[in-house]
């Protein structure tokens, strides 16, 4: 593991209980769930609370690249990522610019079978919002591969530059000029049928 190679005694036992959890070789309670100790996590009772102690004095921090690296929140539902973006999304003392994906329907006889309204409000598994809020500053995460190996999906970008219908996005671990996304240019390069 890489961790190991840096001899970081406590980063190796933390990557040694994730890849526990990944192969699910968990202790469990009667009713199932899963037991950590204290120095593998601290458990906290609300969302806010999460929020705040994952991501403190964000408005300050926010720019940091190195602080905004060193925290994550997953959640294993699309529903509470959304709700806790939107939450984190919101502290930040910034324009919100929003994005929409293109919602018509390709088939004249399907438009009565699938309202756009239907379509617009579905939240799948590895397919992002219809609405996209962002913010100057905040970081994304690429969902396709644009330019391999630069640009995969899972890189970690954020948002340096808001335009209609360009995105400025940089490289969070890399010191690179501003990679512009432009809508029309992913849209055009997808197979649609």
């Amino acid at each position: 593991m890489r961790v190991q190679l840096f001899s970081d005694v406590e980063s190796g036992a933390y990557a040694q209980k994730l890849l526990e959890i990944g192969e699910v070789h968990l202790n469990t309670d009667q009713e199932g769930m899963v037991l950590f100790t204290q120095q593998f996590c601290h458990a906290v009772e609300t969302e806010n609370e999460l929020t705040e102690q994952v991501f403190p004095n964000l408005q300050q921090n926010i720019l940091d690249e190195n602080w905004l690296c060193e925290r994550t929140i997953l959640a294993p539902k699309n529903e509470t990522v959304a709700k806790i973006n939107k939450k984190i999304l919101a502290e930040i003392n910034s324009d919100t610019s929003v994005y929409n994906s293109i919602d018509t329907v390709m088939s004249s006889d399907d438009t009565t079978s699938y309202p756009v309204e239907f379509l617009n409000s579905l939240e799948l598994s590895g397919v992002p919002s219809h609405n996209l809020e962002l913010k100057v500053g905040v970081p994304v995460l690429l969902m396709r591969n644009l330019d391999a190996p630069r640009l995969c999906n899972g890189t970690r970008l954020r948002v340096t530059e808001l335009g209609r219908p360009l995105v400025c996005l940089k490289r969070r671990s890399a010191l690179e000029k501003c990679l512009p996304l432009h809508a029309l240019d992913v849209y055009l390069r997808q197979n649609v049928p």
